[in-house]
C-alpha cells in the first residue's frame, strides 16, 4: 500500500527506519540523505516512522465551553433528534451555536450518526438470479443528418449479451420483427422477455381487458407465445425496473451519436452493430468475472447444453475471406477486426489502419 505523508515530508518510512537503525553520525547521515541534521536526530529519538499527529493534543472546540459541550452531548443522548432539531432546539439555550460548530462537537463525542434501529430501512435485497434466456428490450430515438430512427435495443439479464437493430418507425410489426430477429441470433433458447408498457409491445392498460383485445391479442404477444417465450411487463411509470437495456442504451449513445455526427443512416446502422460486435466479442465485464459475453455462454454452453438449440462455438469470428484475406501488408483481415473492436470498447475513435475497408467510409463522419 502507498504510504500517507504529509505535504512537506523530507523523508519516507524507509529512510527513517534506516536513521533508526544506523550507527553513523547525525551529520553522514544528513550528507546521506540530503537532509538537516535536526531532522535525523528527530527520527531518531522516535520509536516510530509514521508522521505525528498535527494539531491540538485534545481536540476541543474553541467556541463553546466544556459546560456547553457536555449540554449539547446529554441532549443529543436523551433525544436522538438529528441534526437540524437539535440545533433549533439549543440555539434558545446557546444563541452562538451554529450547526457547523454542532456538528464539530457531536463528532469529537462519536455520537454524529444516530443509531440505526430495526424497521427504519428496508433490508437490501439481491437481484434474483435466472438462467440464461432472461431478455430486457427497450426502444430509444437517435438522429443523423437524414433524420430520426428508432433503436431497439435486448440485453440478456444473466449472459449480458446485447442485440440492436435500427428501424425508421416503430409499430408493433416492427417490435414483433424483432423478437423474430432476436431469437434467430441468440443461440440458446429465450425463455422471458421484460419490457415496458409502450403500444409496441403491449396494449394500454385501460383497454387490455377489452373484448377485442382479448380476442385479437397483441401481436408482440403472440409472437411470444408461439416461441415459448413468458413477456412480462413492467409496472407503469418504473423505468427503473428495466434498468439494464436504459443503460444499454445509454451506452449505445455515447458511443455513437453523441460522440460522432452522422451524415446517413447506414453510416449510423453499420457503427452500431461494429460497437456491438466489440462489446459481445472483446468487451470483458467484471459481473461476468472477466469474461466476455461470448465467453461466458460458451462457458454455459459445457455446463448446460440443454438450454441451447445450437452450438454457440458456430458463432466464433473467423477469418475474413476478402480478396484473399489479406489487407494492408501481410496482417489477416482477422487481427485488424480485433484491433478495431477493442479500440471501440475503450471508446476510442477507430483510424483507418484498425478496421476493414468495409468501415473506412465511416472514418469521414
Amino acid at each position: 500500500m502507498g504510504q500517507i505523508l504529509h505535504g512537506s515530508a523530507t523523508t519516507t518510512e524507509a529512510v527513517r527506519r534506516a536513521i533508526q537503525n544506523s550507527q553513523a553520525s547525525l551529520r553522514e547521515l544528513a550528507v546521506r540523505y540530503g537532509i538537516n541534521p535536526k531532522t535525523v536526530a528527530k527520527w531518531r529519538c522516535r520509536g516510530t516512522v509514521s508522521d505525528a499527529r498535527m494539531g491540538p493534543k485534545e481536540p476541543h472546540s474553541t467556541v463553546l465551553s466544556k459546560e456547553q459541550e457536555a449540554v449539547i452531548v446529554a441532549f443529543r443522548k436523551h433525544t436522538l433528534l438529528p441534526l437540524d432539531d437539535c440545533l433549533y432546539a439549543l440555539q434558545a439555550t446557546v444563541p452562538h451555536l451554529t450547526r457547523s460548530s454542532l456538528h464539530r462537537c457531536l463528532q469529537r463525542h462519536g455520537i454524529s450518526r444516530l443509531p440505526e434501529t430495526e424497521g427504519d430501512k428496508p433490508g437490501k435485497k439481491k437481484f434474483k438470479s435466472y438462467p440464461i434466456g432472461y431478455f430486457h428490450i427497450d426502444i430509444a430515438e437517435v438522429r443523423t443528418e437524414e433524420g430520426k430512427l428508432y433503436l431497439f435495443v435486448a440485453i440478456d439479464r444473466t449472459s449480458k449479451f446485447a442485440y440492436a437493430e435500427l428501424h425508421d418507425k416503430a409499430k408493433r410489426q416492427t417490435a414483433s420483427d424483432f423478437l423474430n430477429a432476436l431469437i434467430k441470433a441468440v443461440p440458446y433458447k429465450i425463455h422471458t422477455v421484460l419490457t415496458d408498457n409502450g403500444i409496441q409491445f403491449a396494449d394500454l392498460p385501460k383497454n387490455r381487458t377489452g373484448q377485442t383485445a382479448l380476442w385479437r391479442g397483441h401481436i408482440f404477444d403472440r409472437t411470444c407465445e408461439n416461441n415459448g417465450i413468458e413477456h412480462r411487463l413492467t409496472k407503469p411509470n418504473h423505468p427503473w425496473t428495466n434498468g439494464q437495456v436504459e443503460r444499454m442504451n445509454r451506452t449505445l449513445k455515447e458511443a455513437t451519436v453523441k460522440r460522432y455526427h452522422y451524415g446517413t443512416h447506414v453510416q449510423l446502422k453499420e457503427h452500431v452493430q461494429a460497437f456491438l460486435m466489440a462489446y459481445n466479442f472483446a468487451k470483458r465485464l467484471k459481473t461476468l468475472r472477466g469474461l466476455t459475453p461470448y465467453e461466458h455462454i460458451c462457458k454455459v454452453w459445457t455446463k448446460q447444453p440443454k438450454w441451447f438449440r445450437l452450438n454457440p462455438l458456430h458463432h466464433t469470428l473467423g477469418l475474413n475471406t476478402w480478396n484473399g484475406s489479406r489487407c494492408r501488408g501481410s496482417q489477416p483481415i482477422a487481427q485488424h477486426r480485433s484491433k478495431f473492436w477493442a479500440r471501440q470498447c475503450a471508446g476510442a475513435r477507430p483510424t483507418k489502419h484498425d478496421v476493414s475497408p468495409r468501415h473506412v467510409h465511416l472514418l469521414s463522419v
